[in-house]
């Protein structure tokens, strides 16, 4: 009972969290060329910060958080299995005293 009170508050709390958005807090009214411009003088490199676009870093590698999901489910079941095979020798042993 008393987890499933904690877990109630806890979502509870989260309710009211702001989300986050990615936009800039310039005029929305303007409209910008993304695409790329060449030029036959010296390159001009600009920093995704100073253009005030966010970086295209790619897809979103997910292997450490599955291979590290896995591990705890599997250490967690285990506790789990663990404690139920402790508990049915436990029982078994009081019932022959």
């Amino acid at each position: 009972m008393l987890t499933a009170t904690a877990a109630g508050a806890l979502l509870g709390a989260l309710w009211f969290v702001p989300s986050a958005n990615a936009t800039s807090t310039g005029s929305h009214d303007t409209l910008r060329d993304d695409r790329p411009t060449t030029s036959a003088s010296a390159p001009h490199h600009e920093t995704a910060a100073s253009s005030g676009r966010l970086a295209d870093t790619g897809s979103f590698d997910t292997t450490p958080y599955v291979v590290g999901g896995t591990a705890f489910l599997g250490l967690g079941s285990g506790f789990v299995a663990y404690s139920v095979r402790r508990e049915r020798t436990g029982q078994a042993r009081g019932a022959a005293f």
